[in-house]
């Protein structure tokens, strides 16, 4: 089975966190999820340089890396897939979604309120627990 190797970016801005939502996709369990937004890690590229790279390229944001959180590592039916999560900020909510199909500003009580992707709910209980 293939391993994936990603980034995602819990990106928090005035005590609020962005969730993303995932849009069609050949694996129907994940697709329309929602999900911290991040992509693959390119060869020679750092986990820190991934996550900025794929925020921006992704939702034309600029982002700064505050923290590493927990690795993921979670076997889908189609791949397994091992996802390095940083705690971020930025200096403004606005985004352009380039790859998804909604976005979310929600506050640590409200994240359990949305449908994740299976790789991001032990992220959702990690926030959850976090003290900002």
């Amino acid at each position: 089975m293939k391993t994936i190797e990603a980034v995602s970016a819990i990106i928090c801005h005035d005590n609020k966190f962005l969730c993303v939502q995932k849009g069609a996709n050949k694996y129907d369990y994940i697709a329309y999820k929602y999900e911290f937004p991040g992509g693959k890690v390119e060869e020679g590229e750092t986990n820190e340089g991934a996550v900025i790279r794929e925020i921006k390229e992704e939702l034309n944001l600029d982002i700064e890396v505050v923290s590493q959180l927990s690795t993921v590592y979670h076997d889908y039916p189609d791949f397994k897939l091992i996802l390095h999560n940083f705690l971020c900020s930025c200096n403004s909510p606005e985004i352009e979604l380039l790859e998804h199909i909604d976005f979310k500003w929600l506050n640590k009580s409200e994240l359990q309120s949305l449908d994740w992707a299976a790789s991001d709910v032990a992220i959702v209980g990690e926030l959850v627990g976090l003290q900002l």
